[in-house]
């Protein structure tokens, strides 16, 4: 068999152009905008001013957001022509799990702000789409629920690591009982950045018990709630109608019925306790090995930028690494992750799996990642906005997009499959 006949025909691109044409015809657009800032315009006039501004904010003046996306422009595609590119194939294998293309959805916290399905609506989209996607830690919806919405598809689980061992142990065990295949610890939130949109909002919907579902869910956080001994808060707020609606907003989140769990103070104790044990600021190094003890699975580290941090990676035995700056919503200011990628590549050396996100909206993004040595990509707040404006049908047209986009650029650029998008294909701008 020649390697053409062993690539597979690919027609996944041009059945997706040829939908949205012959719909055109009887007067039909897209759901969503295809094109990305249409797409966060939309979003942004479907979502409430406090949920868009969590979602689409980033740390300080927002240079690091803005690097992320300036860094792509700074690399340009050299396409090659006469290549036969009739059979394309976009597949890749990540740990030991082949995938249609190579990106999954990224983990993004408190989805119920984008639309009320939240984490279930984008799950189910996954599931539709045979496309992996990475449970948040700050969900709206428990890993438990997603996870039975999602039929084959591959879903990870991401770990933000809490002061209480108690309730990682716990999470990472639910995370293995409802097949997710592997763990990504966040590195780079041991401490809320400086988001100066949710500042000026004065507005933290973790406060209003959105988003902590995983938690209120689980059995080990729910004890440590139960147990007392909660930090005080440094200040008051005033008495008054919006502080009576988050006091009523946190028992109806809390499990069970909203006015016992008013009575008992169950839901401002949920919050309470929340606020005290989320992050670990001092997580290091040294932690890696008890993880290790805590669960079987694949362990990977989101956040690593430093080529010291990805050998260290390495040598702690670790399973993965996505290099990630967190969408730029944790240091102003920081290296675009597209810059730092080639530098972590060229630490790990192809001995563990290596992905990147923070940035991605475009299939000639998903190409260049690939070409600078990424395996593959995680996908935030374009999905997040295509939930926004469509609920899962918004997120499934986003998928569907990304994955049509990146296989016309592969093939246009003379790659009939993954494996030949090298860096001999860009030039620096």
């Amino acid at each position: 068999m020649t390697h053409e006949e062993s690539i597979p025909e690919s027609s996944f691109a041009r059945d997706r152009q040829t939908e949205i044409y012959i719909r055109g015809i009887g007067g039909r657009r897209p759901r969503i905008p295809v094109d990305p800032a249409a797409l966060e315009r939309a979003a942004e006039a479907r979502m409430s001013p406090e949920g868009f501004a969590y979602v689409a904010g980033g740390a300080g003046i927002e240079s690091t957001m803005r690097a992320n996306r300036d860094a792509f422009e700074r690399w340009r595609i050299r396409p090659r022509m006469m290549r036969d590119v009739s059979r394309r194939d976009t597949s890749v294998r990540v740990l030991g799990r082949q995938w249609p293309a190579p990106f999954m959805l990224a983990p993004i916290g408190v989805l119920e702000m984008a639309h009320r399905e939240a984490d279930r609506a984008v799950a189910r989209a996954c599931a539709a789409e045979d496309t992996g996607y990475v449970f948040s830690n700050q969900a709206s919806v428990a890993m438990e629920d997603c996870a039975a919405a999602m039929d084959r598809a591959p879903r990870w689980f991401q770990l933000y690591w809490s002061t209480s061992d108690a309730v990682v142990e716990s999470l990472l065990a639910r995370a293995e009982a409802c097949g997710c295949e592997a763990v990504v610890v966040t590195l780079d939130t041991t401490l809320l950045g400086w988001r100066t949109r949710d500042l000026d909002c004065a507005y933290l919907p973790f406060l209003e018990g959105r988003g902590i579902a995983q938690y209120t869910s689980d059995p080990a956080f729910r004890r440590l709630m139960d147990e007392g001994g909660l930090p005080a808060l440094p200040v008051q707020p005033a008495v008054n109608a919006r502080s009576i609606a988050t006091l009523l907003a946190q028992a109806r989140r809390f499990p069970g019925r909203m006015l016992d769990n008013l009575r008992s103070g169950r839901g401002r104790r949920a919050v309470q306790t929340f606020i005290g044990t989320y992050s670990r600021p001092s997580l290091a190094w040294e932690d890696l090995p008890r993880l290790r003890r805590m669960t079987r699975l694949p362990v990977l580290l989101k956040g690593i930028t430093d080529p010291d941090d990805a050998r260290r990676a390495v040598d702690e035995g670790m399973d993965g690494l996505i290099v990630s700056n967190h969408g730029g919503r944790q240091v102003d200011g920081a290296l675009a992750t597209l810059d730092a990628l080639p530098a972590v590549v060229e630490a790990v050396r192809g001995q563990i799996p290596l992905l990147m996100d923070s940035g991605i909206r475009t299939g000639a993004e998903v190409f260049k990642a690939v070409a600078l040595g990424a395996d593959a990509v995680l996908l935030g707040r374009p999905y997040v906005y295509g939930l926004a404006v469509a609920d899962e049908a918004g997120v499934r047209e986003v998928i569907r997009n990304l994955r049509a986009d990146f296989e016309l650029t592969m093939a246009l650029s003379g790659c009939r499959s993954v494996d030949e998008i090298d860096g001999g294909r860009l030039v620096r701008a």
